[in-house]
């Protein structure tokens, strides 16, 4: 049994499995592009997945990895997580946040590390791609998920408020506003997709695949289009629409070299 510490955690206090309620499509489209990638894997032995939450996207991986490692700095959420896939002989589970992991894993020989959702809560993306490189055995894979911060949505915003560089303008945004970045509230940054693969190159790994992910995000479309066509059409933009920056969420599968 995992020891969970009552440390202090953002979604300690968060219903973060409500929050999906009524997102089965972003939620579908995010599966859809992990298993895309997977197919560019050609073996997997062990996994880590950082940032797991209520274990949402274990089992769009769990049918290819012989023993799958779930992590997460939240007590309430490694917990949900444990009450689904506990009796699953392959999963483990440990309660840490991103920068205590070096410390926590002695075995650092992961040939996938899977991060969703959780580099807009990192500020120094820097040292956490230096982190998940070293947790990687050589010629392990990375899938990361990031909000792209030069989407079409965005960018047409900001053209209409005369705003003109922003496309080109790699710098991140946090969008969390001034009163609650002085409460030191967690971070919620959108990343320029240029600056993310820069970074990951420095970093010491090699693009494989890029998606955009969610490229149908919008409210009104998914009340008049079933989800089903809603995913046919998602399935053929991913790969091309990854090239225009279009999405909101952009997927990248790279892989640790040298």
């Amino acid at each position: 049994m995992v020891k969970l510490i009552p440390m202090p955690a953002a979604y300690d206090n968060y219903d973060y499995p409500s929050y999906w309620k009524g997102r089965n499509y972003e939620h579908q489209s995010e599966l859809m592009a992990i298993k895309g990638l997977l197919i560019k894997i050609p073996k997997i032995s062990k996994s880590i997945e950082i940032g797991s939450g209520y274990g949402r996207l274990v089992h769009s991986y769990l049918f290819r990895v012989k023993k799958a490692l779930l992590t997460d700095p939240s007590a309430k959420l490694i917990s949900l997580s444990m009450k689904k896939y506990a009796k699953h002989k392959k999963v483990e589970f440990l309660q840490s946040t991103l920068e205590n992991l070096k410390d926590k894993i002695k075995t650092r020989n992961f040939d996938l590390a899977i991060m969703i959702r959780v580099l807009h809560h990192i500020e120094d993306i820097d040292k956490a791609f230096a982190i998940i490189n070293s947790l990687l055995a050589k010629g392990g894979y990375l899938i990361l998920e990031f909000p792209n911060k030069s989407h079409l949505k965005a960018n047409v915003r900001h053209f209409l408020k005369g705003d003109l560089t922003y496309p080109i303008n790699i710098f991140p945004i946090d969008l969390r506003s001034k009163k609650h970045i002085k409460k030191n509230t967690l971070p919620f940054i959108n990343y320029h997709p240029d600056q993310v693969m820069e970074k990951l190159r420095t970093a010491g790994f090699e693009i494989v695949e890029i998606r955009s992910v969610s490229n149908i995000r919008s409210t009104l479309l998914k009340k008049l289009i079933p989800l089903h066509i809603l995913l046919d059409i998602e399935k053929y933009l991913q790969i091309p629409m990854a090239k225009l920056f279009f999405g909101p969420s952009f997927f990248v599968l790279v892989k640790k070299i040298g």
